[in-house]
C-alpha cells in the first residue's frame, strides 16, 4: 500500500503501552508488528495485552492496518478497545 502523501496528516506506525505499577522485579514485554507493551504488574500487563487484542480485532474488522488508519480512527478504536 502506498504511504500517505499528505504531510499535514500524521502517520501512525506503532503504539506503546507502559505499565508503571510493576514492583515485583519481573520484566514484562509484549510486542507485535504494531505494538510494544512494557512493564506493569502481572494484572496490568495482561489488561494491556487484552486492549491490544481488541484493538487489533476492531482494526481488522474495518479492513485496515494501523498505518492506513487516520489519527481519529485510531483514537476511536483505542477508546472502544479500552472500554468494550
Amino acid at each position: 500500500m502506498p504511504r500517505k502523501n499528505d504531510k499535514n496528516e500524521p502517520e501512525i506506525v506503532g503504539l506503546i503501552g507502559v505499565g508503571l505499577d510493576g514492583d515485583d522485579g519481573h520484566k514484562r514485554v509484549t510486542h507485535s508488528e504494531e505494538f510494544l507493551v512494557v512493564g506493569g504488574s502481572e494484572e496490568t500487563h495482561e489488561m494491556m495485552q487484552d486492549v491490544v487484542i481488541r484493538f487489533t480485532e476492531k482494526l481488522q474488522d474495518r479492513g485496515k492496518r494501523l498505518q492506513d488508519a487516520s489519527l481519529e480512527e485510531v483514537v476511536d478504536i483505542l477508546h472502544k478497545a479500552i472500554d468494550p
